[in-house]
């Protein structure tokens, strides 16, 4: 089966090592041929392109497929993808990312690919985002979504809020978990006493730690705003920031203004490989995105033993189930970062047994084989029903 994937960008992201893992797997499968197309990976987010050519896929650019709405590129974008599907003629095209899902469902619809489906990691629309904005997402995701055969969600959540907003009639929605390398996880902790050595914290230190990029959304000025609170009773409590982007200034400066800049460590850019080895040196970790389909360093948290809070948002509470795995707090609560951060400190057994039963929710639901493995079931059963 020939198949082609199609994503916006191949930066440092959830999306990205979604893809990167699932094509990984159907390489692996002598059934599939695969090939990965996607634009190019601009800005200070990384890049995963050079780890798919590492592990030998056979990737296309379009130089022209970029983020934003831009006519112009979007409609060269479409010309690009057309061809591809030309040549290739796949029996089917998996797209991810907003961009990449509209255009590339537009291409293979026009192609006559005979399946196609697509991942919702995040849904475009959200209450942050202007009117008019959400209306044109919501308007052409039900467009796409008639030229979908599936639409694939990384939580419940996703595919409930698509169906409520009328992208497409529930039942057209399934929802598989995004996989990731789970035994790097579960054995991270060999790594902690190098990593905090290498991060500069001392034994007797607390390590609060977040994972995301420094942009719009991601909650970092929450946690800052936490930090103070947290280390007014809890002096000895310091804050890792794994991470980088156009927010990084910003943030810095409020963390001046608040009296914690010596509390942060902003680490920057790591490679995702190196994500473990972060979580290994941390406490405890905080999630205070704003908008997230399901946040993979949840899971990864839980696997690596470490106590979670996180914004009660999207597909968090898939994973972080108050008072069984983790605890919840309503977004953009400071007050409820800070009081959930001190419960942990103050209650760590309490705290170790939530982490320690999220542990076992995510051991076999996150495996990125599980996630590949049911992907090929799904294309299977389509490529039957189509005859």
């Amino acid at each position: 089966m020939r198949i082609v994937h199609i994503i916006t960008r191949m930066i440092l992201g959830g999306a990205q090592e979604n893809t990167l893992l699932t094509c990984r797997g159907l390489h692996g499968n002598s059934d599939y041929g695969v090939t990965l197309v996607t634009g190019p990976a601009l800005g200070p987010e990384g890049e995963l392109l050079s780890e798919a050519e590492r592990l030998g896929l056979n990737v296309l650019i379009v130089p022209q497929m970029r983020r934003a709405i831009h006519p112009l590129r979007d409609f060269a974008s479409v010309r690009a993808l057309r061809h591809i599907l030309r040549e290739i003629r796949p029996q089917i095209v998996h797209t991810h990312s907003s961009k990449a899902g509209i255009l590339g469902r537009y291409a293979a619809h026009a192609e006559h690919v005979p399946v196609t489906v697509h991942t919702i990691h995040g849904l475009p629309f959200h209450p942050y985002e202007k009117g008019w904005r959400n209306r044109l997402y919501v308007w052409l995701e039900r467009k796409a979504a008639r030229w979908s055969d599936a639409l694939v969600c990384v939580a419940d959540a996703m595919a409930d809020q698509a169906a409520a907003a009328g992208v497409a009639d529930r039942a057209k929605f399934t929802t598989i978990y995004s996989g990731m390398e789970t035994d790097a996880f579960l054995e991270c902790d060999r790594h902690r006493r190098a990593m905090r050595s290498r991060l500069g914290f001392r034994d007797d230190e607390f390590v609060v730690g977040k994972v995301a990029r420094l942009f719009e959304l991601k909650g970092y000025e929450y946690v800052i705003e936490a930090a103070k609170r947290v280390r007014e009773t809890h002096p000895n409590v310091r804050f890792l920031f794994v991470g980088d982007g156009i927010l990084r200034g910003a943030l810095e400066a409020q963390a001046q203004r608040l009296g914690v800049r010596d509390a942060i460590t902003f680490a920057g850019l790591v490679p995702s490989s190196q994500v473990p080895a972060c979580l290994s040196a941390m406490d405890a970790l905080v999630h205070a995105s704003l908008r997230e389909g399901l946040a993979r360093v949840l899971p990864q948290a839980l696997l690596a033993g470490k106590p979670v809070v996180s914004f009660d948002v999207d597909g968090a509470r898939e994973v972080v189930r108050p008072g069984d795995t983790g605890y919840l707090v309503p977004p953009q609560s400071v007050e409820g970062l800070a009081a959930s951060l001190c419960q942990i400190i103050e209650y760590p057994e309490q705290a170790a047994a939530l982490a320690a039963r999220g542990r076992e929710l995510c051991r076999e639901r996150f495996r990125w084989q599980t996630m590949v493995a049911r992907l090929d079931e799904l294309y299977r059963r389509l490529l039957a029903d189509r005859g």
